[in-house]
């Protein structure tokens, strides 16, 4: 008989590569990691394919953008630049904006270091969404993003399944419920197992692959 932690395990193995691993982001409770998957996490939330966004990232973190500080001191033509490269021009020049901006804020608000903007969530994990939602063109789609992300790191954010995952949760016929799913998956494996949920959400062809390996 097929058990939901039969499905999620076959879940993490075809679709439980997480989107900072994606994209080049070695993922640490440090400064610059962690402000890199903020980028990623704003990149992604707006409506364009995800490898785009993925690329988008890369492309920014190859051209020095790797911190607050160099973010600012790079101009905006050369963050449209980056992000052309990628394929990211829809949005380019909003993103390039609001990419400088929320550099700006980081350090004035924080020092450049969003360890402090926890910090002063005082272990809330609604905190940490509220404060994220403060970096321009983030909102909350883009704090879902980067928590579902950082959870394996940052503990008072665990459970994290959000609309997205859930909705992946929904179509490979697993519990709609935070709690239930992260019971199925080690604390570590929690932000793989979301991104395999968000993935199965959105592409019925690969929910559909991990239900034929699971019944196979």
């Amino acid at each position: 008989m097929t058990t939901d932690g039969d499905i999620m395990r076959r879940s993490l193995e075809m679709c439980g590569r997480t989107y900072a691993e994606q994209a080049g982001i070695r993922l640490a409770d440090k400064p610059s990691p962690l402000y890199r998957l903020s980028v990623l996490a704003l990149l992604l939330s707006t409506r364009i394919k995800a490898e785009i966004a993925v690329a988008a990232s890369r492309e920014l973190t190859e051209a020095g953008m790797t911190s607050p500080r160099r973010m600012a001191a790079a101009t905006w033509q050369q963050r449209v630049d980056a992000l052309g490269r990628a394929g990211y021009r829809r949005y380019d020049e909003q993103t390039a904006t609001a990419l400088g901006q929320g550099a700006e804020l980081l350090h004035r608000e924080y020092q450049g270091d969003l360890r402090q903007l926890r910090k002063r969530a005082d272990g809330s994990a609604n905190g940490v969404r509220e404060r994220l939602t403060e970096l321009p063109r983030i909102g909350p789609t883009g704090a879902n993003i980067f928590c579902r992300e950082v959870q394996g790191i940052w503990p008072e954010l665990r459970p994290c399944f959000d609309r997205k995952a859930l909705q992946g949760a929904k179509a490979l016929g697993l519990p709609e419920d935070p709690e239930a799913l992260g019971n199925l998956v080690a604390a570590e494996r929690l932000p793989a197992a979301a991104a395999a949920l968000v993935r199965a959400g959105l592409r019925p062809s690969a929910a559909a692959q991990v239900r034929e390996a699971v019944a196979g």
